[in-house]
């Protein structure tokens, strides 16, 4: 087990397999020294635990958790290009899109969910720019959608 996978271990989760894409695209593409991959949703075993908006259906807690899930799946599309998540050398870029009521602004602390667990499990490595963007609807009604883009090492 990698030092990363380790660390995701203690946090009490597990690195998910690749969550198979719902449309005609891949969960990730490597080029060079970066792996980009697609938007992620907080899928568990291909099902989505909440759906709606976040500030009506979706509490901001509630999605904030469902971002972590986002960015653990995004890691396991990264493993799936490398093999091997201690290549990592930093997370370039995060975008988070949050389906939100038209009322809600707080965008930015349901991203946080994913920027948290990036650092966690990363470190400094998992420092990065974001952006985090409201949305009117996201694919199967998800509350949130995270994709990142990541620097990795030669093997």
């Amino acid at each position: 087990m990698s030092a990363v996978e380790q660390r995701i271990a203690d946090l009490g989760l597990t690195l998910p397999e690749v969550a198979a894409p719902l449309a005609a695209y891949v969960p990730a593409v490597r080029t060079g020294p970066y792996v980009y991959t697609a938007g992620q949703l907080p899928l568990v075993d291909g099902q989505l635990s909440v759906t709606g908006k976040v500030g009506a259906e979706v509490t901001p807690d509630e999605a904030k958790e469902q971002a972590r899930l986002c960015a653990l799946n995004a890691l396991a599309a990264v493993k799936s290009q490398i093999g091997d998540l201690d290549r990592v050398v930093r997370v370039v870029k995060v975008v988070g899109f949050v389906a939100s009521a038209a009322d809600f602004t707080g965008q930015p602390g349901v991203i946080n969910g994913a920027s948290e667990l990036l650092r966690e499990v990363l470190g400094d490595a998992g420092v990065h720019a974001r952006s985090a963007v409201g949305v009117a609807v996201l694919p199967l009604d998800a509350p949130v959608e995270v994709e990142i883009q990541v620097e990795v090492a030669d093997a």
